[in-house]
């Protein structure tokens, strides 16, 4: 029989049912057959629970019966023992910060994967032009931020972000042509917080919504019906989810749940979050990506370092873009060799610290159709009024 307790510690529905089944049915075994798993899925789980458990500081097998505080996991323990066996004296020593935020990360990453099942293919459209891609920015959504009217002049939460996301990329999608290829550019920051501490890099506190395993799960969510729209219109479709400074981490997870859902999907494709910087060539277009927190103002140098990175396609094309994020501002400028540098506006508003400091900016999403040969040929755009309903 395993502790009750644990159910405190399960991250996800799917993990609180099987440690119910198991306390209802008295084993892994009979809560299997009743659940009609494999024991073997029942019993990584029961391991992952307790493992998440004891890194809080909870495990009685092991005497451990103290959880620690929020942001801390257990770097060890010594226990003196008196003649009778009981426990006199413990001394607990825990590790915070980033080796935390790091077990955090592999706990979601852990708990979502429990409820991921590839996503079933569907047929691609009869009629889509070869000779075009839609490109979809989505800068800077901010998927768990919190922001009150009273305070920072609009509402905000993951649910309101979720709703505004999905209704510029369907508005979009009615609004684009029927591109053979769309790819949608995730330009960094789309998570809030990296961890559930809510803090920056730096340690400013940040304003939040809920549970950050909510934020996560409702965020991939978001995603995965994203790019379900494009894929009812496009007969491809590439990802790419770059890294912000507000999602250092957590940007790599999404890309990682994205490629395990879309896995037996041929149509989509969910390009690694590895590098800061990174590229893609379709036709005479050459594209770089980047969140946009660590170019210069003006996106000065960018021509020179896609001309480096990229030497072979920066010959072979005529027609060159840098797309970043980050500011949520519209910049654009011609930068050496022809390269065309856009900074694209969010559709998240302001926090309370943005917006006592002076920050004002429109809020949007739009989409880019570029040629094969000819480069920029159309783009739309979604205002926030759009997708809100009002005028």
């Amino acid at each position: 029989m395993i502790d009750p307790k644990l159910l405190d510690y399960c991250a996800t529905d799917r993990q609180r049912e099987i440690i119910q089944a198991v306390l209802d049915h008295g084993s892994a075994n009979k809560a299997a057959k009743a659940m009609g798993k494999n024991r073997r899925w029942i019993d990584e789980t029961v391991l992952r629970v307790k493992g998440h458990a004891a890194r809080q500081g909870w495990g009685p097998e092991y005497d451990l019966t103290h959880q620690i505080a929020p942001g801390q996991i257990l770097r060890g323990a010594s226990t003196l023992y008196g003649a009778d066996g009981q426990v006199k004296v413990q001394w607990v020593k825990t590790q915070a910060d980033k080796e935390a935020q790091l077990q955090m990360l592999r706990d979601a990453v852990s708990a979502i994967a429990d409820d991921i099942k590839p996503v079933v293919p569907v047929a691609a459209p009869t009629i889509n032009n070869a000779d075009l891609m839609v490109v979809v920015p989505q800068g800077d959504p901010h998927l768990g931020m919190y922001a009150w009217a009273e305070e920072s002049g609009h509402d905000f939460d993951v649910d309101i972000a979720r709703a505004d996301l999905c209704g510029a990329m369907q508005y979009l999608s009615d609004n684009s042509p029927a591109a053979e290829t769309c790819m949608i550019l995730n330009l960094g920051d789309f998570f809030h917080a990296d961890n559930a501490l809510s803090r920056t890099k730096s340690g400013n506190v940040l304003d939040t919504d809920t549970r950050w395993s909510r934020v996560m799960q409702l965020g991939i969510l978001t995603m995965v019906d994203c790019i379900d729209i494009a894929r009812k219109k496009h007969s491809k479709v590439i990802v790419h989810n770059l890294i912000g400074n507000h999602d250092e981490h957590s940007s790599q997870m999404l890309a990682l749940c994205l490629q395990a859902w879309f896995r037996n999907e041929h149509r989509v494709e969910i390009r690694p979050t590895i590098a800061k910087h990174t590229y893609e060539r379709f036709g005479s277009n050459l594209i770089g990506m980047t969140h946009g927190d660590t170019i210069k103002r003006g996106g000065v140098g960018l021509d020179s370092l896609m001309a480096a990175d990229r030497a072979k396609d920066w010959g072979e094309t005529t027609q060159r873009y840098w797309y970043t994020g980050h500011i949520h501002t519209t910049n654009k400028a011609e930068l050496s060799g022809g390269v065309i540098w856009e900074s694209f506006r969010n559709l998240a508003p302001n926090d309370s610290w943005h917006q006592g400091q002076g920050y004002r900016s429109g809020r949007n999403m739009t989409s880019i159709v570029l040629h094969k040969d000819h480069g920029e040929v159309a783009r739309a755009t979604c205002d926030i009024s759009i997708v809100r309903g009002k005028t």
